[in-house]
């Protein structure tokens, strides 16, 4: 393999790992979010103002698809460089 080929192959190993660490960073922010929303939905709920549940709730899910998308996406780049690496 000649150096060219290598070096660009490292380019793109460095480029997984940068949208490995953002999606990482992602994920971690939208749970930390989903956290202080479902305390927050809970703690209006035992207040008395039920209204807040359903909203909540519906947030609290799109906030999970995202982290799924996310993690989707996660698993999809290892794979792919699993797959890069063992050409080697």
């Amino acid at each position: 393999m000649d150096r060219a080929a290598r070096e660009r192959r490292e380019v793109l190993q460095n480029r997984g790992l940068g949208a490995l660490d953002g999606a990482m960073s992602l994920i971690l922010i939208l749970l930390i979010i989903q956290i202080w929303l479902v305390s927050a939905t809970l703690n209006s709920y035992l207040a008395g103002f039920n209204e807040a549940v359903l909203p909540g709730a519906i947030i609290s899910g799109l906030l999970f698809l995202g982290c799924a998308a996310l993690y989707r996406f996660v698993n999809d780049v290892e794979k792919r460089s699993a797959v890069t690496a063992g050409k080697d």
